[in-house]
């Protein structure tokens, strides 16, 4: 088989460099051959990175990304033959960032793919480090799901965010919306489960002068403020039945008109609607309208529960010690991470947050102790419950009694001891 040119045109060079997103060029064993200006701006401005391996420079690998176990947009356009797209998380002058990555083969004379061609677009609503206000998380299950979001947001297509109570749809929607075509428009939240029945039309689609009582002027609704940007339906699960067929008249038609009023509307928006119910369920028992089940859910995302993600509380612990207690320096010590580490957080990271206020609260130096974690936590709405996979960990930080740690865990004292007799093969060391 004829091997493919390593030398690419000049004029394909020249095209590169002239383009306004960051790109670069290489050949088919990963040693990058030019990279724009952009690049170099954006990623590389001390230092060239011609005649390195790609895998090298954005994630200091020793090995391709296939082998290191990252997907590899060049080992998948291989197979497939065509363009690739794939999240990275890439090593770059401001740390480490979510990156969109397109791949594009392109072949020489003989039809061989000579050389690649990849465009990088930076995630900036998500990081790989803590950050202040940001998504935040490493873990696989996080990653699967901001994947998601990376390939949706461009669209105009309606997303639905499901996950538990406190997973952080509202900061997903705000990154869908800012990874969009219409970020410089606003993005307005409709609160669904605090909107009473009779008010839910009025505040949604605004009203006329004299059209209720206390109707003392006309106003626009909430609809009308979203106008060329997005619509964030929170909590759409608890939309009264008999609002629903009018939220669906106007995802359907994009009209609507304002209580009072004969005249018809027009809506440019685009949709994102979350929940934490079993919609399924519900339109089975006839609590959602089917219909408009399948309106909101074009592009259904689902939310890992921080329990699913559990190596990334070290992350989210430094970003929310950031927000919690901005004028303090404040880490976590060994023991007390692991304690958290072993919480299951039914409240997810809305938990995590309220127990590190806590924390801080109860620390009065640098450094949050485990016994400031297990008073949190023992203070917390719901008990902890150590999962076995975790539970060793915290045996082996724990300096404490054994009366303490149950408390910690949620448990009884004799359930701790039959859960250590289980670990240690029927030995139970003192505490």
């Amino acid at each position: 088989m004829k091997e493919p040119s390593s030398k690419p045109l000049p004029e394909l060079v020249s095209y590169l460099e002239g383009l306004a997103e960051p790109h670069i060029l290489f050949d088919a064993q990963y040693r990058i051959l030019a990279a724009n200006a952009a690049y170099r701006r954006q990623f590389s401005p001390e230092r060239s990175v011609v005649g390195r391996t790609c895998y090298e420079v954005s994630h200091h690998f020793a090995v391709p990304c296939d082998q290191a176990g990252e997907s590899c947009p060049l080992a998948m356009a291989r197979t497939s033959g065509q363009r690739e797209r794939v999240l990275h998380l890439h090593h770059t002058p401001k740390g480490e960032e979510y990156v969109n990555i397109e791949l594009s083969p392109l072949r020489d004379a003989s039809g061989a793919q000579a050389f690649f061609v990849e465009r990088m677009e930076p995630l900036k609503v998500a990081h790989g480090q803590p950050e202040a206000q940001s998504l935040i998380g490493r873990a696989p299950a996080f990653q699967r799901m901001l994947a998601l979001v990376a390939r949706v947001a461009p669209s105009q297509a309606a997303v639905l965010l499901l996950g538990e109570s406190g997973s952080g749809k509202e900061l997903v929607a705000q990154a869908v919306h800012q990874a969009s075509t219409r970020a410089h428009q606003p993005l307005v939240v409709v609160d669904c489960s605090s909107l009473p029945e009779n008010l839910f039309e009025s505040e949604l689609f605004g009203h006329e002068r004299g059209s209720f009582t206390g109707a003392t002027a006309s106003k626009g609704g909430l609809v009308e403020a979203a106008s060329g940007g997005t619509l964030f339906l929170d909590e759409v699960g608890d939309i009264p039945l008999s609002m629903q067929v009018k939220l669906l008249r106007l995802l359907e038609s994009g009209t609507y008109r304002r209580v009072g009023s004969t005249e018809l509307r027009h809506a440019d928006i685009r949709v994102v609607a979350a929940t934490h119910r079993d919609l399924d369920a519900m339109v089975l028992d006839g609590r959602f309208r089917e219909d408009l089940y399948y309106r909101i859910s074009t592009f259904p995302i689902r939310l890992p529960a921080l329990r699913e993600r559990r190596e990334d509380i070290a992350l989210l612990a430094d970003a929310l010690l950031l927000r919690v207690a901005p004028k303090r320096r404040l880490s976590l010590a060994p023991d007390a991470l692991a304690l958290l580490q072993a919480h299951d957080f039914p409240g997810n990271v809305r938990e995590l947050r309220n127990l590190l206020e806590r924390a801080t609260l109860l620390c009065d130096g640098d450094v949050i102790q485990q016994g400031h974690v297990l008073q949190s936590l023992q203070t917390g709405r719901r008990p902890p419950v150590a999962p076995k996979p975790t539970l060793q960990q915290v045996l082996a930080s724990h300096t404490g009694s054994r009366a303490e740690l149950a408390a910690a865990l949620g448990i009884s004292e004799r359930s701790l001891y039959r859960k250590i007799k289980a670990l240690t093969g029927g030995h139970t060391p003192p505490l």
